[in-house]
C-alpha cells in the first residue's frame, strides 16, 4: 500500500545529500532544483535514504521519488511507509543515527590485503581475451616494475560461458598450477562473474527446465541485452537459482583455491539504464530494486566481493565499486570520485573504490586510436591514494613514460606508509559504520564547508586536497580552526582558505595537530 506523498519545509542554510551514488557529483542538495526516482539507478549503487546537515533524514524501506524545488523537499513514496525525523543536530550525528537503526554494521570487513594493497584488473590489459599465460606475465610484470603484489582480478571471458562458470582450459590449461603460482606470489585471486546465462546452451536449457530463470508474462526466458549481446537472466530473488549459482562459485574456491568474486552486472530491472526484451516476472519481488539487492546479498559468503550495482546493502563488508568512469577529467571522470566516494560512505558503503586509475570505460579506454593522458593518470591515482581501496587496469609502465611512472610508484610509497591508519579506520567502520573518508561537513559542521566536493577527510585529522584540474599546479583549499602541518613541511592556521603549490608529484594532504 504506497502512502502520502511527504512535504518537507528546508530550513536555512539546509543541505542534504543521499540517494543515488552516481547523483554525488551533484550534492549537496536543496538549494537548486534535483530530482531523482530511486527507481532509476544509474549504473551505482544506492540507499532509499536523505541526510540534512541539521540534523534531519528521510528513509524507506523501498524506493521513493524525490525532488528539491523552492524551498520544499518532496517525497513520493512507491508502496512503503516513509519514515521522517529530525532533532539529531548536524549530518555526523544523523548518519550515526541512521545506520545503527537501518543498516547496523555486522563488524566484519573484507580481507585487509584489499585496503593494504591494490587492485590490479586484468579487463584493460587483456579486453576479454584473458589467458593463463598474459595473466601470469602480468603478475610477474607488477612485481618487476616494483608495484606491490595484491589483489589480481580476472575479468570478463575466463571461463566456458556466461553461466558455465568452469574455466576455459584452452586458454586456461592448469588453472589450480595458475592459481597456486599467484599466491605464491604474493597475490590473491578474484574472478569475475555475472548473473547471466548463455541463451539455447545446455546450462540455459537445464535452468530453464529448473524454473530458475527470469520469465516474461508469458512465462518464456527473458533475454537481456547488454554490453556484450543477449543473454538470459538468472532470477536471484528465487532461493534455488541463488543455491544453484553459489555452488557453481564454491566449486571455484574450493578446487582452485579462488579468493573471492568481482559480481558484475545486477543492476535493477526497473531501471531505464537497462534495456530487456519484454515484461519480467520475478520469483519474489515486494519493491523495485529488490532483484539488484537479492543479488548483493551473494556476495556476503566471501571476503572479497566486489559490486558495481547495489541497492540497500549498507552495513555489510561488501567492496562498492564506482561505476565506470571515462578516461577523463570532468562529465564522470576525475571531478565525480570525491563527491561520488563520500557519498558512498554516507549511504552505508564504507569499503569504497573508485574505479581503475585512469578510468575505465569500455569504449574510450578500448579504442584503437586511445592515447593515456599521463596528467590525468597520476592525478588521478592522487585522488585515489586515501581512498579505502584502490585499483589498476591499466598497466602505468606501460601508459607513462619513465618519469611519470616514478610518480606513480612515489603515490603508492605513500598509500604503504599510511596502511596502518588505513587498516584502523576498516576495521572502525566494520564495527560502527563511519565512513573513512568523510565530507569537510561531517567533522566540521556549521563552518561553511556544506558544498566542497574537492577536497575530503581522511578519518579525523587527514585532510585531503588533491589536483583536479588539467594543468593545475595550484589549488585552493578550505582550512578547518586549527593547526594543520603540510606534506610540504608548510603550517598553515585554520580557519583559512589557502592558496597552495601543488606540482604534478605532489599530493597535498595535512595533518590536524594536538
Amino acid at each position: 500500500m504506497k502512502s502520502e506523498r511527504l512535504q518537507i519545509s528546508l530550513l536555512p542554510e539546509e543541505y542534504w545529500w543521499g540517494g543515488a551514488i552516481s547523483d554525488g557529483i551533484n550534492t549537496p542538495f536543496g538549494h537548486s532544483p534535483s530530482a531523482r526516482n530511486l527507481s532509476k539507478l544509474d549504473e551505482n549503487q544506492g540507499a532509499p535514504l536523505l541526510l540534512s546537515n541539521k540534523g534531519r533524514y528521510v528513509w524507506c524501506e523501498a524506493p521513493f521519488s524525490y525532488e528539491f524545488k523552492d524551498g520544499v523537499l518532496n517525497i513520493d513514496p512507491q508502496t512503503s511507509e516513509v519514515i521522517f525525523e529530525e532533532g539529531f543536530e548536524n549530518l555526523q550525528k544523523v548518519y550515526g543515527y541512521v545506520s545503527k537503526k537501518y543498516f547496523p554494521f555486522s563488524g566484519k570487513l573484507p580481507d585487509e590485503l584489499a585496503f593494504s594493497s591494490p587492485q590490479y584488473n586484468t579487463w584493460i590489459e587483456m579486453f576479454y581475451k584473458p589467458t593463463e599465460k598474459k595473466v601470469l606475465e602480468y603478475a610477474a610484470s607488477i612485481l618487476k616494475h616494483g608495484l606491490p603484489a595484491g589483489v589480481l582480478i580476472i575479468d570478463d571471458n575466463w571461463m566456458v560461458d556466461y553461466g558455465n562458470w568452469n574455466f576455459y582450459f584452452e586458454t586456461f590449461p592448469d588453472p589450480k598450477g595458475m592459481i597456486d603460482r599467484l599466491h605464491d606470489m604474493g597475490f590473491k585471486v578474484m574472478l569475475w562473474v555475472c548473473p547471466y546465462v548463455s541463451p539455447d546452451s545446455a546450462v540455459f536449457r537445464k535452468l530453464q527446465k529448473k524454473g530458475l530463470l527470469l520469465r516474461d508474462s508469458e512465462g518464456s526466458p527473458v533475454l537481456r541485452k547488454w554490453w556484450n549481446g543477449y543473454s538470459a537472466v538468472l532470477d536471484y530473488t528465487n532461493d534455488d537459482a541463488v543455491e544453484w549459482f553459489s555452488a557453481q562459485l564454491n566449486t571455484l574456491v574450493e578446487k582452485y583455491g579462488i579468493d573471492g568474486f568481482k559480481f558484475d552486472a545486477g543492476d535493477p530491472s526497473a531501471s531505464g539504464q537497462n534495456e530487456w526484451s519484454g515484461k519480467y516476472v520475478w520469483n519474489h519481488y515486494p519493491y523495485d530494486n529488490y532483484d539488484c539487492e537479492s543479488y548483493a546479498k551473494i556476495g556476503l559468503n566471501y571476503s572479497l566481493s566486489e559490486y558495481r550495482a547495489c541497492w540497500k546493502m549498507g552495513g555489510t563488508h561488501l567492496i562498492q565499486r564506482q561505476k565506470d568512469k571515462k578516461p577523463a577529467w570532468t562529465e564522470n571522470g576525475l571531478d565525480s570520485l570525491i563527491p561520488n566516494g563520500i557519498l558512498q560512505g554516507l549511504m552505508g558503503y564504507p569499503f569504497n573504490c573508485p574505479d581503475m586509475i585512469g578510468g575505465g570505460l569500455e569504449g574510450d579506454i578500448n579504442s584503437s586510436d586511445f592515447e593515456m593522458d599521463k596528467e590525468l593518470f597520476i592525478r588521478y591515482m592522487q585522488c585515489s591514494v586515501f581512498f579505502p581501496i584502490i585499483q589498476f587496469s591499466i598497466a602505468p609502465w606501460r601508459v607513462l613514460d619513465e618519469e611519470y611512472f616514478g610518480y606513480c610508484l612515489k603515490m603508492l610509497k605513500l598509500r604503504q606508509k599510511f596502511v596502518p591508519e588505513i587498516l584502523a579506520l576498516a576495521r572502525h567502520a566494520a564495527v560502527t559504520g563511519e565512513p573513512m573518508i568523510r565530507h569537510m561537513e561531517y567533522l566540521f559542521p556549521g563552518n561553511g564547508f556544506e558544498t566542497i566536493n574537492d577536497q575530503f577527510m581522511f578519518g579525523n585529522k587527514i585532510l585531503v586536497a588533491p589536483v583536479l584540474e588539467k594543468g593545475a599546479t595550484e589549488r585552493l583549499v578550505a582550512f578547518p580552526a586549527g593547526k594543520w602541518a603540510g606534506d610540504d613541511g608548510s603550517i598553515v592556521f585554520g580557519p583559512a582558505k589557502v592558496k597552495i603549490t601543488a606540482p604534478i608529484d605532489r599530493l597535498p594532504y595535512y595533518t590536524l595537530c594536538e
